[in-house]
This record gives structure tokens, sequence and C-alpha cells, in this order.
């Protein structure tokens, strides 16, 4: 069993391979009870999953642990990562649990969880959880025969959560005309999402939104917009929406096809809520791997930007740190503290046709806020994790690129939370340039971390 459990983004890895198995799922759902329950009557967690064929036997591994350790299970099925949040919150339970590997493949599963206030765990809760897992030795303070936990399963979970989602959303407005694309990844959102948009009166296309148990992400979603971007074309649409597999992230492509990332999708929606005087001290909260563009456009229109750490939940911090309402990630997780308290596609998409609505105008003449600098991210797959500085032909090949890039541009190298990857990304003004530094210093981290 890996020493540590939990990455950027709970824990996460192939289904059936160490730490992803149902024994360690069984001693999670344990240790999350021990650790969360309170009072002598509200012992309660909603745990959601995304649509994995996995998704059962975790689900049933961490009900039989939570249960165990005498809490009462709420199991919603197929539902997106931010509903789980929300149905937290709104049901007053103690903790929620969600199943899923969000863009990963269908052969990879994870579990997450959220507090009471349906906010992602901080890491030292998580380690908290994590050392009773992985001692063998643990005592489980197990509960008597009579306070053990049950299980249900609520019926209207989707229901609610489009509720909640269409509360959001201006209640003079409607999104009657418009003709929208919607590729739910045949993950989490395949019901719920088109189901919202056409209770708000869109014309909905859908695409993955027949889940098989193998086909999440497959060549669908946000990882591939391109799909989406073909449709709107085809059909001619107002707007096509992607979204991942536990539907926490979106990325948007216009009426004429062009696709939008997460700091396109920042900048319109700061934008928008600086003229509407909801963005508390004109500050936007995004994480290191955003484009200098969108540095610069805050600037320019008296604004900050915030850099986190790479993961939404390093946002919220910083976010609830700072009193900030509007953060996100350029990889499509747009997070709305005026609604929400994590990072929720669907939500975010029905910010962005506000916005058109409002302007009455199409997408392609509102969106065109950034030019984004040339970036490159070059993942690479490395067998140890060390220090960067440790490294010296490393360090000495990052400040040779930063020399020459002379104040124009970025170097950045990260480990991924959820895979054995190192991301090599380089940004400045010139692409080809860009490109071949973000290769060569590929070559040489491979070479040092292999």
């Amino acid at each position: 069993m890996a020493q540590r459990l939990f990455g950027t983004d709970g824990l996460r890895g192939k289904v059936n391979t160490p730490p992803m198995t149902v024994d360690v799922a069984l001693r999670l759902g344990l240790a999350a009870g021990v650790r969360f329950r309170r009072g002598p009557h509200r012992h309660r967690v909603v745990i959601g999953k995304d649509t994995r064929l996995s998704g059962y036997m975790f689900e049933s591994a961490l009900t039989a642990g939570l249960c165990a350790s005498g809490m009462h299970v709420i199991m919603t099925g197929p539902l997106p990562t931010p509903a789980i949040s929300f149905l937290t919150r709104n049901m007053r339970a103690d903790l929620g649990v969600v199943i899923s590997a969000s863009h990963n493949p269908f052969y990879d599963n994870g579990i997450k969880f959220f507090d009471a206030d349906g906010y992602k765990l901080p890491d030292q809760t998580e380690n908290e959880i994590a050392a009773m897992v992985l001692d063998p030795d643990f005592a489980w303070p197990y509960p008597d025969e009579r306070s053990i936990g049950r299980a249900t399963k609520i019926e209207d979970a989707g229901g609610r959560y489009i509720v909640y989602t269409k509360s959001c959303f201006p209640p003079h407005l409607t999104l009657a005309g418009l003709r929208i694309v919607v590729d739910c990844a045949n993950g989490a959102s395949y019901k719920v999402a088109p189901l919202a948009l056409e209770e708000l009166g869109a014309e909905v296309f859908r695409i993955g939104t027949s889940p098989d148990g193998t086909n999440i992400n497959d060549h669908c979603g946000s990882l591939y917009p391109e799909v989406v971007a073909a449709k709107v074309r085809e059909l001619r649409a107002d707007v096509g929406l992607a979204l991942d597999g536990d539907a926490d992230r979106l990325i948007v492509v216009d009426e004429r096809g062009t696709i939008l990332d997460g700091d396109q999708l920042m900048a319109l929606c700061a934008q928008s809520m600086m003229a509407r005087g909801e963005l508390p001290n004109n500050l936007l909260v995004a994480t290191v791997m955003s484009n200098l563009a969108l540095e610069i456009f805050m600037r320019e229109h008296g604004g900050s930007l915030l850099r986190a750490p790479v993961g939404d939940r390093y946002v919220v911090e910083a976010m609830r740190r700072e009193g900030a309402m509007l953060g996100g990630e350029q990889s499509g997780h747009l997070i709305f503290r005026h609604y929400s308290t994590t990072g929720d596609g669907l939500l975010a998409a029905l910010q962005i046709l506000r916005i058109m609505r409002e302007k009455e105008k199409p997408l392609s003449e509102l969106a065109g806020l950034l030019t984004p600098f040339p970036q490159c991210l070059v993942n690479v797959h490395v067998e140890r994790r060390l220090p960067f500085e440790e490294r010296p032909a490393i360090a000495e090949a990052v400040a040779k690129v930063e020399a020459e890039l002379a104040g124009r541009g970025r170097v950045l190298l990260r480990y991924s939370g959820t895979e054995a990857l190192c991301r090599v990304m380089v940004e400045g003004e010139n692409a080809d340039r860009v490109r071949q530094y973000a290769h060569d210093l590929a070559e040489i981290v491979q070479r040092e971390l292999r």
C-alpha cells in the first residue's frame, strides 16, 4: 500500500491496483466515519459517484465501512461532484463522498471527501484519515450493535441539484431561442445537465449521454472539445458546452466553433462581475498554470490575479482566505463562491449563458478578451519524485531558459498529484521557441528522474 494516499484531488489510481482497491476503500469508510461522526444523533454521509463500472464495488465497500463506524449512508447514484458538495450542505450531513476519477479513463477511479460545509478536506484532515487507513494495527472504535449505520438511497437527488443550479440563474431570464450542444463525457452529468438547460428553455443537442460503464471520457467531454466544436458548426448552434467525467470542469465553444479554455472564461466572468460590483477588491484567484495574458488582463482592468497551487481545492482555500468570489483553473474548474464551494461545470455554464443573455451578443463577440501567450505543456513519465533543486542539471536548464525569456515568459515544473508524471510548462511570446524550450527541458527531466 502506498505510504501517501491522497493527491491533489483525493485518492486516485488504477482499479484493483493498490491503493485503489476495495480493502482500502473499506478502511477509508471506517476512518472517515471515525473522524467525522459527531453528536448523539447526527451521523450522516452522502455518497455519489460517476458512471464507471467500478463505482458499484467502491460504493459498497465505502458504505460497509461507514455503516460499521456508525454513520448513516445516503446514496445518490451517478451525480456530478458539485452536486454531492451541495447535497452534503443541504441535507446537513457530516460528510460527503464522491467516487470518481474525474477526467481519467474508466479503468481508473478515485475517492474524495467534502466536509459538512461542502468544502474539500485540507491536507491535515486527509493525513489524519490516511494514518488510520495505513496503520495495520489500528484499533477501530466500533460502536455497539444498536449504533451501527443504515444505508438508504434518495431517488430525487438529481432533481434537487437541477433546482439548485437553476436558482443560480437570474429568474427574469430564460434560455429560450438558444441552441446548445452539451457533451457530458458519458459521465456523471449525463442526465442532469441537459435537463437543467432544457428546463430553462434551451434547445439542447446531446453528446456523451449514453454511459455504459467503460466509455466515460472516451473521446468525448472536456478533454476532446473539438467534438463539441464540430457539432456546433454542423448544427449552427449558439454555444457548445463540454463537461468532464464528474462535471466539475467546463470548456466552452462559441458559435464559430472556437474553443475557450478556463482562462478565457475567467476573464469574461471577472469583467462581468467587476462591472456589476460583485468581485470584491477586483480579485481573481487562479493557479500557477494560468496564462500570463490573464494576469495582464486583470491588471489592465483595475484588478489583480492571485496564483494558487494547482488543484481547485487550493484555489478555494485561497479564495476563502482572501475573501475572493471568483476563481478557477485553466483546465476549466470555475468557482463562484456566491453560489458554490467547489468547481461546478453546469453552474459555470449558466453564468456564461447569463452574460450572453444580458448582453444579447454572440459569445464570439464577448469572449475575445485575451490573446494568450504561446504555452507548451509536456507530460514526462518519471520514476522518482525528487525536489527539482536536488538535480543540478534540471536547475541549470531552467535557469538558462528563464534568462533567455528575459521576463517575458515563465517556466514551471510540477509533479502531477494523481499520476506518475512531471508537467513541464513553458510560456513566452514566440511559439516556436516556447515549444523547443519545453521539449528540451522535458528530455532533461526524463533523463534525471528515471
